[in-house]
């Protein structure tokens, strides 16, 4: 069944009472003198600034009834004929002890006819006296036709407004219309509009200019990170087998053609040892396949009240799918589902939600996890299915840690210096990535307090200087090694 036929078989059962979150006023206005014209129903209108005034016929100014929200139930009570009633904004009136008292005789049919009353706002707190009586209904979202409708009549706006005409890649503009689909017409609108009046143009460039604007669109609520600045595997050392892993199904996962029909990847755990390139390798995901990449921090989610955590967690997920495609990045998640007897039992509950959504999500949202110890993560996170696949990010063999020590040389322009990165990765054997740049850094300071370039012997005296991660944890980090052997399949 589609929207309009939900909503048309709640007004014909008569459904009491039903409230729709929505900052667009208008379209569920527009969504219930459509679904009327089958349920054959009058249809009200309400609000503090016009009164109740009725929709689908025309009526004179001077027949509505005034705004007062007890003297408007009254009247509700009064009429003989069922009817719809929206009530734009009513929440505030719940609190008094009349008004609910009013609203509760009507939807429990107390000598009433069998309205329907339909509350309208951006956010609804529903009070606990009417949580029994009460069905949600969500107004659906604009469809690609929809959109595609809005993007031309902007263009068509732009050209009347300065005499130009909107300059238009044709697959830039397909993929722009694409990546609106999520939003609702208003927005779409305001970004598409932003887009066109930049520059005059629909082209490639707008891409990640519309990604940030609908991301920030999209994270009211702060639940989610944007990250602006993703990778690219060519920045990347090490990671061969990753990396083919990933080039092996872009294709899939951007829904490129294929002569086989692949279902999408849905998404990786990176397990390693600290510093060793798991964040690097999440935004490098995101690069290679193009995509708008979104972390979630467990930390933002947790929230003293009962129930807020796991409303917050189901918010940032219904954002990463509205950001689609897209690869969305939980960082050290093992943090946020460690468990315990601790918390009421919050931990297992975000848990059973986010294996839920994993199994169930219709979204092109790939998940990219990273976790540092192994041994705190739920053993039904590591169940096959839950990831398509499991990688071990190990520390760098001497290959590896010589294309580091180019790459972060080349980073900061000093690679024509002549140093020999063999040898200095000889000399960082058991440093992690991360060590390995801060070498770098290090040494540069203690060549600059001395006004001169930075030398070969600056960077081999910083790395004896250094007690690495695999030194100074040794046993937990040959643990961890070990425990992955047999258990992962190596990023390497």
């Amino acid at each position: 069944m589609t929207p309009h036929d939900d909503l048309v078989t709640l007004l014909r059962a008569a459904t009491p009472l039903i409230a729709i979150e929505t900052p667009e006023e208008s379209r569920a206005i527009e969504s219930f003198r459509h679904a009327i014209g089958d349920a054959l129903l009058p249809l009200y209108r309400w609000s503090i600034t016009a009164g109740l005034r009725r929709l689908d016929i025309d009526e004179d100014d001077d027949e509505s009834i005034a705004p007062d929200a007890s003297y408007t139930l009254q009247a509700m009570r009064a009429a003989r004929e069922r009817g719809v009633y929206l009530m734009l904004d009513f929440n505030p009136y719940l609190r008094y002890p009349m008004v609910m008292r009013q609203l509760r005789e009507i939807v429990q049919r107390q000598g009433t006819a069998a309205h329907t009353i339909v509350l309208v706002a951006p956010k609804l707190d529903i009070p606990e006296e009417l949580a029994p009586y009460v069905t949600r209904f969500s107004l659906s979202l604009p469809d690609v036709h929809a959109i595609a409708d809005v993007v031309r009549s902007e263009a068509a706006q732009y050209t009347r407004e300065t005499g130009r005409r909107v300059e238009v890649d044709a697959d830039a503009a397909r993929a722009i219309v694409r990546n609106l689909v999520g939003l609702s017409l208003a927005d779409a609108r305001q970004i598409t509009r932003q887009l066109i009046w930049r520059d005059g143009a629909l082209g490639p460039s707008d891409l990640p200019e519309l990604a940030k604007a609908k991301f920030e669109l999209l994270n009211r609520d702060g639940l989610l990170h944007f990250e602006y600045h993703t990778s690219q595997f060519a920045d990347v050392a090490g990671l061969a087998r990753l990396k083919r892993w990933i080039a092996q199904r872009r294709g899939a996962f951007v829904g490129a053609k294929s002569a086989i029909r692949l279902d999408p990847p849905k998404g990786v755990l990176l397990l390693g040892v600290q510093g060793c390139g798991k964040s690097l390798a999440a935004k490098a995901i995101a690069g290679g396949f193009g995509v708008p990449l979104a972390r979630l921090d467990f930390g933002s989610l947790y929230n003293k009240f009962h129930g807020e955590t796991e409303r917050n967690l189901r918010a940032a997920l219904k954002n990463a799918e509205l950001l689609s495609p897209c690869v969305l990045w939980i960082d050290e998640i093992e943090k946020g589902l460690a468990q315990g007897t601790s918390d009421d039992g919050v931990s297992r509950r975000v848990l059973g939600y986010l294996l839920t959504w994993m199994a169930e999500r219709k979204a092109n949202v790939f998940l990219v996890a990273t976790a540092n110890q192994v041994h705190e993560l739920p053993a039904e996170l590591l169940r096959k299915g839950r990831f398509d696949e499991i990688f071990f990010v190990d520390l760098p063999d001497a290959a590896v840690r010589a294309e580091i020590f180019r790459l972060h040389l080349t980073r900061r322009s000093l690679d024509k210096l002549g140093f020999d990165t063999a040898a200095l990765a000889a000399a960082a054997e058991g440093f992690s990535g991360a060590e390995i740049e801060q070498a770098i850094v290090a040494s540069l300071y203690s060549a600059a307090a001395e006004q001169r370039d930075l030398a070969q012997d600056d960077l081999v005296a910083e790395i004896r200087q250094t007690r690495p991660l695999s030194v100074l944890m040794a046993e937990k980090v040959e643990a961890l090694r070990e425990w992955a052997r047999e258990r992962t399949v190596p990023a390497d």
